[in-house]
């Protein structure tokens, strides 16, 4: 069945809300005439509205709650949920499909009023969420991809559903704008088809991050190797701080890319490079689905869980110890520090030489395949 108002439940964080666009494209491309809303916590909500595949975005209040928390205000907190609530009921939607599955998601699924609701079976959603919906979707095994979870929601709704294999991401003709401004600065409103190089990460997820040194490596090999390398980094302090420190300890083999404080200006800024690197991290799942090659450097993560999207290219590099994946991590991970910098820098400049080639450079067996550096010494 189908409905003519529909909601999506995807909170947060960026990079999960962000695997979330293909399976929203799907629906868009089969219903053009439906009202898609999607539910989408602040931080997270300018790659909803940047992706344009939904006719209303509806943000979760999560500060003004927090803060009426921290403050022990009780009143506070039930006028701003209590007002929310009322919002969200509303609309009136008719069905809802929880992308989500904890018991945040499954609770506004509820209480947004749909008689409808999808989500994940038990086994797959956490924190008891499958006791508020009322279609329960199960996967064919727990080791997919967050793409194919997705793809799985869907197909339980619309059972010949394909996700799209094209880019879904691209920046505002403002933000395109806005970063010619910002590089005319240094004169390099020109420069186009560089490394991206991206060290860092939420602050949640430290323990994803590359050594700020190993990161310097990489950057002087590719230097070596004749390509332009930027280093990025979000409006954050400590992403500046650690972009700062692989500047310095590349040795002028990299330059500062501008600071990306909204993800329209990480769009502007992916539509100029040739190939992205980081962690894994919400940009660089941005960047797969913005058409842009991605190399992923892997450690603590699941690796078949955090795949990037399969319609572009990819690489990864992962050393699995006997104590990977896990889902907390460690101060100083043994599996990040393991990466040599010389097989990131070869995997770079493998789909460096792909970009160069555009019959490879989206798609086909390139898409999946990874750097040989999985499990290796």
């Amino acid at each position: 069945m189908f409905a003519d108002r529909v909601l999506l439940i995807r909170l947060g964080a960026m990079g999960d809300v962000v695997r979330t666009l293909p399976a929203a494209a799907c629906l868009r491309q089969m219903h053009p005439g439906a009202h898609l809303a999607w539910l989408v916590e602040p931080a997270a909500a300018g790659v909803v509205e940047a992706s344009g595949l939904v006719d209303e975005t509806l943000v979760f209040p999560r500060g003004e709650l927090v803060a009426a928390l921290r403050a022990a205000d009780a009143l506070a907190f039930g006028r701003c949920l209590g007002g929310f609530l009322r919002r969200l009921r509303a609309r009136r939607f008719e069905l809802v499909l929880d992308f989500h599955g904890l018991l945040k998601s499954g609770l506004l699924a509820r209480l947004s009023g749909a008689p409808v609701r999808y989500g994940f079976g038990r086994g797959v959603a956490r924190e008891l969420s499958d006791v508020f919906v009322n279609r329960h979707v199960q996967l064919p095994s727990r080791g997919v991809s967050r793409f194919d979870r997705n793809a799985a929601l869907v197909a339980a709704l619309v059972p010949d559903a394909e996700l799209p294999a094209h880019p879904l991401l691209a920046a505002s003709p403002i933000a395109l704008a806005r970063m010619v401004a910002r590089l005319r600065i240094s004169g390099r409103e020109q420069a186009s088809r560089f490394v991206l190089l991206h060290p860092g990460s939420s602050a949640g997820a430290r323990h994803k991050r590359y050594a700020t040194a190993g990161w310097a490596a990489v950057a002087r090999r590719l230097a070596a190797s004749g390509l332009e390398v930027w280093v990025a980094c979000g409006a954050g302090r400590e992403e500046r701080q650690l972009a700062d420190e692989v500047l310095r300890a590349a040795g002028g083999a990299a330059h500062a890319a501008p600071e990306t404080r909204a993800f329209d200006d990480l769009l502007a800024l992916l539509a100029r490079a040739a190939v992205f690197a980081s962690a894994d991290t919400g940009p660089l799942h941005a960047a797969s689905l913005a058409g842009v090659p991605v190399v992923q450097l892997l450690g603590p993560t699941d690796p078949i869980q955090n795949a990037p999207w399969a319609a572009t290219p990819w690489r990864r590099v992962h050393y699995a110890l006997p104590c990977s994946p896990c889902r907390r991590g460690c101060a100083d991970p043994a599996c990040m520090r393991a990466i040599p910098p010389a097989r990131v820098a070869d995997a770079i400049l493998e789909l460096a030489r792909l970009a160069d080639r555009p019959a490879l450079s989206v798609g086909g067996t390139q898409a999946s395949t990874e750097s040989g550096a999985e499990g290796g010494a």
